[in-house]
């Protein structure tokens, strides 16, 4: 017995210094790291020694105080224990299993009342938990809230059952007129992962107690504080794993964890005022979760081709409590890096030479980090290179010289805003600022929102603050350069919000702070980008609005009205409700949720040609639905409903368009039109937007297009009939040629005018029609020129007739080539200066103010062409005068007349002058009564232009209709002389 009663002691005394140290060390560790208290420890250690197990009682005192947890995962760990017999001999001792047996109590009590406590209530509360089996102790450790508060620990050697230890703390609270609580730890058994999980691994904790309990959660702490878990897009909590063992379980899985999400973990089960909880750390292999990374200078500017430019790369990342191993590399080479602490970021620094010979290879920079799980994790910086000869941006302030296509990203903002600025160099010119640089305030309010989404924290207290801080931004005045980052912003959060409230519940006390934020969303100012962009935020928005309307839990409120978002409810049964004067009824099951938004359709992309989406749209949703079919009615009474076009339409959030289906109008009361739909989503209600004169016009263009393409047609066809009778002489060949490349380049035209009218047509082909247009109508001009400058040209010089040669090269330059200078040069000045070459609407240059936009490279040389031409039908109509007998009788001045008539008849189509009324338009107001007498002039003369150049460029010329009459006569001539012999054959064999 000796040997062995020495060795127990000897045993004892060394794990005594052994928990000792571990326990300073977890002393430090959460001191420096966590800030987080230890409680005090009794433990029983089991060891074995050869093949015998012995018990050694483990009294650890000190003047911290220590976690038992800690020091049972340290003991874990421990594989070099060794003890010594009476003998003075070492053996060694495997540690085969520890456990916490001890309970340990934490109970504060609260005085109601203002009464404050004293050292009788202090007796009065341990004679009451005195009645407990196993009391070692119980000391108060603390007074707080002037006295009102009192903090006691208490340590049982066994446990203890619930339901005695809730009945002393209800006697308790009776007696003492307090509020009581208590927390125990040592009831609880905890499962950990391995002691170090990996970087973004799927880790699980599970809790189970043998009792059964109401309630049970989790939490975890860090530097920053403690959250509480929720199911999130990382947190999956488990409520199903109990057994008959244990009644009560509770696991968490944690998916792809990161830093935030390493510290220490605790579950709790909650039975009446008593708490059950154990601790343990989740301790990770980390690696960085982000990586800056800075290249000095930005750019590499080459001078020449032979020179090397030294660039110094500089990396942060974040600080953790694990130093890395880092290493960077450029085309292929690989070298380490040692990394530097200062405050909360490490960083690192390295030099590399880039070279100025060109290649098509991106030049980049590659940092990696490696932990001590062997997990790695990289960044790419790449580096423009600006080669010699190519085109650039220059410095502009803090923008640096930019080769042509490349984005800068410039990590810095203005004061008070967090985020970056980006900026595109095209060609040689920057272009505008975009800027992501958020409001501090906005930026917090943001990270609460990614921290709530994930799980961690996601309390309803948490979702008030998060809502009450973006009311408190939206209300906030910004710049324009920040206004639309900081709304941007709002609805990222709103989105966060909406995709949360799926797995969280969020009670209606939100509403308010929620409909005033996102009601102030749409008083801004949506500008400063680009349509696109407007559609993507103005869908994103409603869905979000939308679902949060949804998911939020609805108890006791009635609906909120603001100036732009109406929220109303509905129980179960036939539902009226008008919201911004717009009427919905619904019979169903279930509570109705509501909401109408002012100003948010004109910004959403608008797939229905030539209609305006009314100014209100309305969301329906049923809470619990169970309704296989639904029936809802809107009418919209703030439309104008004298349209003669009327379309039912909902918002299909997947394709992010109008859509019809199952929605129709039909006719209500006082004519007005009901839109009846078979499902609940945001409903609107498209207008048609074109007057009755705007509806004829369409029309009257289609149908006039329509048979001038047919009418060309068969001018070309005529002409490849009668070409080699008619063309004899150098100068029908001129004309003849002419009208022929005329009548092609406007066939083109019209094809392409009335094809560029279809709906729903691709952006690119909207900007091959546009150019389309633009070279053939102004081809079509250009023969035109060429037709009246030859008729000037002979009229003037009877005696010197046109040569074929020069007239053939004149032509095919002022035809040809200048009306593809011109659309070339167009588009690219347009491609270069980031302007805007057609409009999507119509598929048309862009006409800005008057000489302004690409509109103006068709106006002006139409407009030269056109007055050119006007110019040449004066010189005929003054040489025809000057030819007019000189006597000047009646008859002659009428025969006088008749010619000027005939002239200006028969040119006005082939000289373009049908787009003189065009030129008009431009200078009268839209509401003007010539306006419509013009614009119907207009549409008329140049829609039938390719009938008016068949009747007068074509059959009103002699010698073409002689030939045709002469096809024609010898055609039928032919066709009698074949039928003759046979009628005479059958009268001689009847003879």
């Amino acid at each position: 017995m000796v040997p062995m009663a020495f060795m127990y002691l000897t045993a004892t005394v060394y794990m005594y210094y052994q928990a000792l140290a571990a326990g300073m060390y977890y002393y430090y560790y959460n001191y420096y790291y966590n800030d987080y208290p230890l409680s005090f420890l009794r433990n029983v250690v089991r060891i074995s020694y050869y093949k015998n197990v012995y018990t050694a009682d483990l009294v650890v005192e000190s003047n911290v105080t220590l976690q038992a947890v800690s020091i049972l995962s340290v003991f874990n760990t421990i594989t070099n224990l060794r003890v010594t017999d009476a003998n003075g001999t070492s053996h060694r001792v495997m540690l085969v299993g520890s456990e916490l047996v001890a309970v340990h109590l934490e109970v504060t009590a609260i005085l109601q009342n203002g009464a404050t406590w004293d050292s009788n209530k202090t007796k009065q509360l341990e004679t009451a938990f005195r009645g407990l089996n196993g009391v070692e102790h119980l000391n108060l450790t603390g007074l707080r809230g002037s006295n009102s508060t009192a903090d006691f620990e208490m340590d049982l050697s066994c446990k203890s059952e619930t339901s005695k230890l809730q009945e002393i703390v209800s006697n308790l609270e009776t007696s003492l007129g307090a509020v009581v609580w208590v927390n125990i730890t040592g009831t609880v058994t905890l499962e950990s992962s391995e002691p170090l999980v990996p970087y973004m691994s799927e880790p699980t904790l599970k809790c189970t107690l043998e009792e059964a309990s109401s309630d049970a959660g989790w939490k975890m702490c860090r530097a920053d504080g403690c959250f509480e878990l929720n199911n999130g897009s990382v947190v999956k909590l488990d409520t199903s794993c109990a057994t008959k063992e244990y009644n009560s379980c509770i696991a968490v899985t944690l998916h792809n964890i990161t830093s935030n999400w390493a510290g220490t973990y605790e579950c709790a089960f909650t039975v009446g005022s008593i708490r059950h909880t154990a601790k343990t750390e989740l301790r990770m292999a980390l690696l960085p979760d982000e990586i800056s990374m800075m290249a000095t200078p930005p750019t590499v500017h080459c001078s020449n081709s032979t020179e090397n430019v030294t660039v110094d790369i500089k990396v942060t990342v974040p600080y953790v409590h694990e130093m890395y191993e880092a290493w960077w590399s450029y085309k292929g080479g690989k070298k380490k890096c040692p990394g530097n602490t200062s405050g909360d970021f490490l960083y690192y620094h390295f030099e590399t030479a880039i070279s100025c010979q060109k290649t098509k290879e991106a030049h980049y920079m590659t940092v990696t980090f490696k932990n001590n799980k062997d997990q790695q994790k990289s960044a790419r910086l790449d580096i423009p290179v600006i080669y010699e000869g190519e085109r650039f941006c220059r410095e502009d302030g803090d923008w640096p010289k930019t080769p042509d296509g490349h984005t800068v990203v410039k990590q810095t903002c203005p004061n008070g805003r967090v985020g970056n600025e980006l900026r595109t160099c095209t060609g040689n010119k920057w272009q505008p600022v975009f800027s992501k640089c958020v409001s501090e305030q906005l930026f917090s309010t943001l990270k609460e929102a990614q921290r709530f989404i994930t799980g961690q924290g996601s309390t309803h207290e948490a979702a008030m603050g998060i809502f009450q801080g973006l009311k408190n931004s939206s209300m906030s005045d910004s710049d324009s350069s920040g206004r639309m980052a900081d709304l941007m912003g709002s609805i990222h959060i709103l989105g966060l919000m909406a995709n949360a409230s799926e797995n969280i519940a969020i009670q209606d006390n939100v509403l308010p702070d929620f409909i005033n934020a996102a009601s102030n969303m749409l008083d801004q100012t949506w500008d400063g980008v680009n349509k696109s962009v407007i559609h993507d935020m103005s869908s994103h928005y409603l869905r979000s609005v939308e679902n949060l309307v949804k998911n939020i839990e609805v108890n006791k409120s009635e609906g909120l009205t603001t100036q732009n978002l109406d929220l109303k409810f509905c129980p179960s049964g036939n539902c009226n409700l008008t919201l911004f004067n717009s009427m919905v009824n619904l019979k169903t099951f279930g509570l109705v949720k509501t909401v109408a938004v002012k100003n948010l359709t004109d910004k959403l992309r608008n797939n229905f040609p030539n209609t305006e989406a009314s100014t209100v749209l309305i969301s329906a949703t049923l809470e619990n639905m169970k309704e296989s079919s639904i029936r809802i009615s809107l009418d919209f009474f703030n439309e104008q409903q004298t349209s003669i076009k009327h379309v039912c339409v909902f918002w299909n959030i997947s394709e992010r368009k109008w859509s019809e289906d199952g929605c129709v109008a039909q006719n209500g009361i006082g004519g007005r039109r009901i839109c009846l739909c078979n499902h609940l989503t945001p409903f609107s209600y498209l207008i048609d937007i074109r007057s009755t004169t705007a509806q004829s016009l369409e029309i009257l263009t289609t149908v006039g297009l329509s048979v001038s393409i047919c009418s060309l047609v068969i001018f070309l066809v005529i002409e490849f009939v009668v070409w080699s009778k008619v063309v004899k002489t150098t100068l029908s060949h001129v004309r003849h040629t002419v009208m022929v490349n005329m009548a092609v380049f406007l066939l083109l035209a019209h094809c392409s005018f009335l094809a560029s009218n279809s709906p729903d047509l691709p952006d690119t082909w909207c900007c091959i029609l546009s150019i389309c247009k633009h070279l053939f109508f102004l081809a079509t001009f250009g023969w035109m020129l060429c037709l009246s400058l030859v008729l000037v040209h002979q009229l003037i010089f009877v005696f010197r007739p046109l040569r074929k040669r020069v007239f053939m090269f004149f032509s095919s330059f002022v035809g040809y080539v200048c009306p593809m200078l011109i659309v070339g040069s167009t588009y690219g000045y347009c491609r270069l200066s980031n302007k805007r070459y057609y409009a999507t609407n119509n598929c048309w240059l862009v006409y800005r103010k008057p000489f302004g936009g690409s509109l103006l490279a068709f106006l002006v040389p139409v407009a030269t062409v056109t007055l050119t031409n006007i110019f040449c039908v004066v010189v005929v109509i003054v040489t025809l005068l000057k030819s007019s007998v000189p006597d000047g009788s009646k008859a002659d001045y009428k025969e006088t007349a008749k010619s000027i008539l005939r002239v200006v008849v028969l040119l006005t189509p082939v000289f373009g002058l049908t787009w003189v009324p065009g030129f008009v338009l431009l200078m009268l107001d839209a509401k003007d009564v010539m306006f419509a007498v013009t614009v119907y002039s207009f549409t008329i003369l140049n829609s039938f232009q390719g009938l008016s150049i068949l009747l007068t460029g074509c059959l009103a010329e002699q010698k073409v209709r002689e030939e045709l009459s002469r096809l024609l006569t010898s055609q039928v001539n032919s066709k009698g002389r074949k039928k003759k012999p046979k009628t005479y054959n059958i009268q001689q064999q009847h003879t």
